[in-house]
């Protein structure tokens, strides 16, 4: 007997949309992505240690690594702005907000919601506080932008 609340009945349509219609692969192989990842955060950190957030933060924020196949960059990538995150004192993070494009912003927002999705990090509140920030400074059309894109971090 089949359960029939796990046939995938998207197999039997013709016209059903795969992630693939929808995103465009990374054309980089995997291996490459993770070292992108890993050489961005060690960027990050040196940036962190300069004192310049702003800096870091662009250049953590700067071509995310996007799929499935990116899995363990998005980690890495996650890993490095949750060192920015807990080293950035509130009273800045409006600021820093504020300079980011609208993409960026859209970009820190996934990541954002990435972190609240892994409650192992540990990083709840200091997510919450940027995830406040970043909603009075782009609004809601942050949010709205990033539940709609199927590009997931």
């Amino acid at each position: 007997m089949i359960d029939f609340r796990k046939i995938d009945v998207d197999q039997y349509d013709d016209e059903a949309l795969l992630e693939s219609d929808l995103v465009e692969p990374d054309a980089r192989p995997p291996a490459q992505i993770l070292a992108d990842a890993k050489a961005k955060s060690t960027e990050v950190r040196g940036l962190i240690q300069r004192g310049d957030a702003k800096g870091a933060l662009a250049a953590v924020l700067a071509d995310a690594p996007y799929g499935a196949q990116a899995a363990d960059a998005t980690s890495t990538t996650l890993g490095a702005l949750l060192d920015i995150l807990n080293s950035t004192k509130s009273s800045d993070i409006a600021g820093l907000v504020r300079n980011l494009s609208i993409d960026e912003q859209d970009t820190l927002m996934k990541y954002i919601y990435k972190g609240l999705g892994s409650p192992e990090l540990g990083a709840s509140a200091v997510l919450l506080g940027w995830h406040e920030k970043l909603t009075e400074v782009a609004g809601t059309g942050c949010i709205v932008r990033v539940m709609t894109d199927h590009r997931r971090v």
